[in-house]
């Protein structure tokens, strides 16, 4: 599989060849979607608590006498029976929701969402991010020219960039734009992937992701 090559102006210069170790992986739409639901639920915080009885504030006065009532026995008013008492079992802060995927599973993954983009088109390559000046008037108008010679392109609402680390210019440039989002071949992951609907890598990437 070929993707083409545009330089900073969004003018054609050529195509490369996608390596087929990373372009040309069949994944199944499972270990996609375990590892999307591994990486939400890492991404989960614990915030729901409730007080146990020991932590609710109210009287601790017996409820009634021992004995002669006709009811059964108890303390005080805390308990978990009782309105206004504690919680028995409830969260207490320190659920732990985080799940694992091992790393083979993770690369196979991803390798398996760029394989998906390659095959319906939906990459292109920068040839040198470095020369982009650093201004959103410029990310405009890079975007823009593209759109108007990729038709895949001007229909995506939502682009990924990915370069091999975070460029001041490209942040400069692009990181103003709501519905452009910037990655790094050392932040990539399934989740962030699959929500891009087109996706725009350096030259330099394609070399990096082997």
């Amino acid at each position: 599989m070929k993707a083409q090559i545009y330089n900073i102006k969004a003018e054609k210069v050529g195509e490369s060849l996608l390596p087929k170790e990373i372009f040309d992986k069949e994944v199944s739409e499972t270990l996609v979607n375990q590892a999307i639901r591994v990486y939400l639920m890492n991404q989960r915080s614990s915030y729901a608590k409730t007080k146990t009885r020991s932590d609710v504030s109210a009287t601790r006065k017996k409820v009634w006498r021992q004995k002669g009532t006709g009811n059964a026995r108890h303390g005080n008013r805390t308990a978990p029976i009782f309105v206004g008492g504690g919680v028995a079992l409830g969260p207490d802060g320190q659920q732990n929701y985080s799940l694992k995927l091992n790393k083979k599973m993770r690369r196979l993954a991803i390798k398996g969402i760029l394989t998906k983009f390659a095959k319906e088109n939906r990459i292109i390559i920068i040839d040198k991010f470095k020369d982009l000046t650093p201004k959103t008037k410029e990310g405009i108008k890079l975007i823009t020219g593209l759109k108007a010679d990729n038709k895949v392109l001007s229909e995506s609402k939502k682009i990924g960039i990915i370069t091999t680390k975070g460029l001041t210019n490209v942040k400069r440039a692009f990181g103003n734009l709501s519905k452009i989002t910037l990655l790094t071949t050392k932040s990539l992951n399934v989740y962030n992937l699959s929500n891009q609907n087109f996706l725009v890598l350096s030259q330099k990437t394609i070399k990096n992701l082997k």
